[in-house]
């Protein structure tokens, strides 16, 4: 009897999942691969949505050289121009990190032999203050740096953040849950089991850059998405 009840129930489940996907934005859907009778297993989604306050941004330097020596030495006194400029705009040695240092030959039009040498060297730079990125880029850019990437956008509290979306997804999960559960006509029990699907995404981010010689770029934080999924199992009664 207690076997053919938990067919019987997830058969209805199913039944109910289809009708409640009817019409509605979201499919609530119950996982049918689940193996224990008496469970139903649903996934949750929270989302969390904030204004970033911590950007970094990426600034590199590329020179060229007859010999590999001179390429390097170059790029080295540029960077270091650089280095210095984004340390006097207030950025802290910890938050300057260098990416990558390269090193390669340059070959004529046919390819096959060596005219000179191109060197190359990035940084970034972590600013905690958005008012200030602009500025930042401003500097690095009259200092020498020839490359720039970024600025990617986030926040300093993200941790608290996704667990707070975390909350979100279990919560979401939970009510799913129960709509299939009421159309089943049995209860929601005790959560059997959380799997948690980290998923740290950005929503849209706009970062608009005007001409360098102009006082500063302008940048636009916009908004960011902290998405958090879990997949619940909970008992039916």
């Amino acid at each position: 009897m207690r076997t053919r009840r938990a067919l019987w129930i997830s058969a209805v489940l199913l039944g109910a999942s289809a009708l409640a996907g009817v019409g509605a934005p979201q499919l609530i859907r119950a996982d049918t691969t689940d193996p224990r009778p008496g469970t139903i297993s649903v996934g949750g989604t929270g989302t969390v949505t904030t204004e970033p306050d911590t950007a970094t941004t990426t600034f590199g330097v590329v020179t060229q050289g007859a010999t590999a020596k001179e390429a390097m030495s170059r790029n080295s006194q540029e960077m270091a121009k650089v280095i210095d400029a984004l340390k006097q705009a207030g950025i802290a040695s910890k938050d300057l990190q260098t990416q990558y240092v390269s090193l390669d030959p340059r070959y004529d039009n046919q390819g096959r032999e060596v005219v000179g040498y191109g060197a190359s060297n990035s940084v970034s730079a972590i600013v905690r203050d958005l008012a200030k990125v602009g500025d930042v880029i401003d500097l690095a850019v009259g200092a020498g740096a020839n490359n720039v990437s970024g600025p990617s956008l986030s926040r300093k509290d993200q941790s608290k953040l996704y667990n707070d979306a975390l909350e979100r997804a279990v919560a979401d999960a939970k009510a799913k849950a129960e709509v299939l559960a009421r159309a089943a006509g049995v209860s929601v029990g005790a959560v059997q089991s959380v799997v948690e699907s980290p998923q740290v995404s950005g929503g849209p981010m706009p970062v608009t850059f005007g001409a360098l010689e102009a006082r500063s770029a302008p940048i636009e934080p916009g908004t960011t998405q902290i998405v958090a999924n879990v997949r619940v199992v909970f008992a039916l009664s």
